[in-house]
This record gives C-alpha cells, structure tokens and sequence, in this order.
C-alpha cells in the first residue's frame, strides 16, 4: 500500500489559474496575483490534475486502466500480472512477483514522494484482518466506534437486529425530529458503514429516504441501527481464498412495501465461489403492478450487476467456470425470462423483460426458481425475525473477525 504525502501538488494545470498573494508572502505591488503552474490544495481542478499525471506516468510504465472502474489499472508480462488500484492519494498493488511490485514503487519515487505503508491493513476506514489461514475479513470497527461516539451511542444497550420486523416506515403522520443536520450526517455516516456491512443495508436504505423531513420514528429507527452496530463492532466481510470462479446472485423484492407509495424494495447479492462480491438494497422507480414485476425487476438489477462483473473479468483476463445464475424465489418471474407469454400483462415493462431475455435466450443467463427459505436476497428486502437474520447473514459471510482469527477461517 503506498501513499504520497503531497499527491495534489504533483499535478500539472492544464488551464490558466491565477490566486491571490498569500498574506505573509506578499511579493511587489499587493494588486499583484500570482500565476499558478502547479495544482494547490483547495483548487477544484487539483484532484483530476493529479490523477491524470499519475495515469500517465502508469501507463509509461505499460499500464492500462480498465473501463470498467477508471481507477484500476492492469499489466500483463509473460512472467506476471499487476493490479494498481488508485483512490486520490491512497494506492493499493498486488502482484504475483514481489520484485515486479519493488520495482513499481522505486520507479514511482523516483518521480513522485511516495510512502511504502507495507501490507494492506487499512485502506479509507476499511481494516483488513488476516487469519492464521490466510483468509481475510474486511471490517470499520474503527469507523464504526468513532461514529458511534459522535451520535453519543456509544454506551447504549445493543440490539439483536437492525430494525423490527413490524417497522412500517412513512413520511406522514408524526412530530419532525428537531435536528435534521444530525440525522442526515449520521444517516450519510451509516451509507458508508453498508460498505463491510451488507446486513445493515436494507435498514440504512430505508431511513435514507427520509432526509429531507426526518420524522421521530426515523431516528428511532436510526438508533435502532447504531445500537445493533454497537453490540456487531468487531463483525465484518469474510473472503477467503478460492479457485472456484463460479459466479451466481441471488434476487429477491418486497412488492408494495412503501407505504407512502406502494413502491417495491429490490434487493440482489451476488457471489463469486464463496465470496460475497456486490449487493444492494433500493427501492424501485415505478410502482410494480404485480409480485411478479417486482422480482422481474430485482432479477434485471442483479443481471445488470453481473454483465457490469463479466467485463470486468475479460479486462483483468479471468474465465468465470460457469454460465452466471440468478436464483429467484418467484415461479412466474422465472418462467417470464425464458417464455415469451403474457404479453398484455408484462408490455409495461417491456426493456427489463427483454433484457433478461435475451441473456437467457444467447445462453448468457441461467436463472433458476429457488424455496423462499433459501432466498438469502430476503434480508436486503424487509426486516426479518432474529432466527432468519441470523441464518441469512451468516451466509453473507458477516462474521466477526475475533472468532474467525482465532479459528483460522471457515
């Protein structure tokens, strides 16, 4: 992991910029102002200044960045291959040669002031936990307890779960909370919290949706979150290590669930082996007409995912094992992918429907009706009895990195 220290000052402008004189450094006549050749801290143009000269000097180096994320850049040599993930001034490497990676960083000190923070352990808020087998949980325990120390839950009693299940959320009907600042900044503080921890995303998704009028039930229910948080501040995401590149999501909705309206809850996660790699939990952008819709619609979000995770695989030169899978616990969603009936009731969704279809139909897609009971996407869609969380969150591999460190990994 490297980090340059003065990473915005290395960028070059490409426009004029010109700034007001220091006041401890006047030069001349004080009406002067001073030409900027440089980027500075503080100037909008400055982050992209740096990351083009970065770019640049990478692909000097036979770099390449993917277009399916601009910031990961790829080698290939006969002899290895290099990834360089880039987030401002914070830079991950990983190779399958120590000395192609010594000799990446020498090449970039030589031209930028950099700083080899070792192993990767911490990378913006995400602590990487190593197991005795080599098996890694990625975790914000620290993100976590800060941010309970500023909503002043830090000592409350834990909860078992992120939210009851008998929460019905609504925009109407109740006293507005009398801090709204506060509960946008600890609702935004809690996005970013979804990132290691996907069984708080369904509740995190819902208390987003009223930031613009907070209302008492909404930080109730806020609360409810930092209090399960407080009780799983050590949990995090298990991967492991694994040749299995078989990739396959599971795809679920909550029809109607909106009280306000009647819009449904889409929720996918998908998987790569064993690993949790992608999931979301949102509300749709149309009101869905039947159950069937709604998890039609939850199965073109997660084929959307995968197509997004194939062509990321031809740019890093994988092979994924399999013919991707979308397991869906709605018999009618499942026939409408491969069977082109009912057209009357399904023409209003017609893009989503022959998306899937033609995915389907090329060989592309398999999609797949599974029980309820095995429907793990569940967890992204509705609030769920403690037993059910449970058993469902585990197979999204949130485990807590204490255990898990001292057991070796599953």
């Amino acid at each position: 992991m490297l980090n340059p220290p003065d990473a915005y000052l290395n960028g070059d402008l490409q426009e004029t910029v010109y700034m007001q004189q220091p006041p401890s450094f006047p030069q001349g006549s004080p009406n002067q102002v001073c030409k900027l050749h440089k980027s500075i801290y503080g100037l909008k143009q400055a982050p992209r200044a740096w990351f083009t000269k970065l770019a640049a000097t990478l692909s000097r180096f036979g770099f390449q960045n993917t277009r399916s994320d601009p910031s990961l850049f790829v080698r290939f040599t006969k002899t290895s291959t290099m990834y360089v993930l880039v987030y401002v001034d914070d830079i991950l490497v990983t190779c399958n040669s120590d000395s192609e990676i010594v000799q990446l960083i020498s090449q970039l000190n030589s031209i930028f002031a950099l700083k080899d923070l070792g192993e990767f352990n911490f990378f913006l808020g995400i602590e990487a936990t190593k197991t005795t087998s080599g098996s890694y949980i990625l975790s914000q325990s620290k993100y976590i307890r800060d941010l309970l120390v500023r909503s002043k839950m830090h000592e409350s009693h834990p909860m078992p779960t992120p939210m009851i299940t008998s929460t019905k959320l609504s925009a109407h009907g109740s006293d507005v909370f009398d801090n709204p600042t506060h509960y946008r900044s600890i609702v935004g503080a809690l996005q970013y919290a979804t990132l290691t921890r996907p069984d708080i995303a369904y509740a995190v998704n819902k208390v987003s949706q009223y930031m613009h009028k907070p209302l008492l039930p909404h930080w109730k229910c806020v609360k409810r979150i930092l209090r399960y948080l407080a009780g799983t501040i050590d949990q995090g995401l298990f991967f492991q290590s694994c040749t299995d590149l078989t990739l396959f999501a599971f795809a679920d909705s909550d029809w109607g669930s909106d009280v306000d309206d009647r819009r449904s809850t889409t929720g996918f996660c998908v998987y790569l082996g064993t690993n949790l790699v992608s999931w979301a939990s949102r509300k749709q952008h149309s009101v869905s007409k039947s159950s069937a819709e709604a998890e039609f619609r939850s199965i073109a979000a997660a084929k959307t995912d995968l197509r997004w995770i194939l062509n990321l695989f031809t740019e890093l030169r994988l092979q994924c094992s399999n013919t991707p899978v979308i397991y869906s616990d709605n018999i009618s969603a499942v026939l409408l992918t491969a069977n082109p009936i009912l057209y009357n009731k399904t023409k209003h969704f017609d893009l989503d429907l022959h998306s899937v279809r033609e995915r389907v139909n090329r060989n592309q897609l398999v999609v797949v009706h599974i029980p309820a009971t095995d429907q793990v996407a569940d967890l992204l869609t509705k609030p769920l009895s403690l037993p059910t969380f449970d058993r469902f969150k585990n197979k999204l591999r949130v485990l807590s990195k204490t255990t898990m460190s001292l057991r070796g990994g599953c």
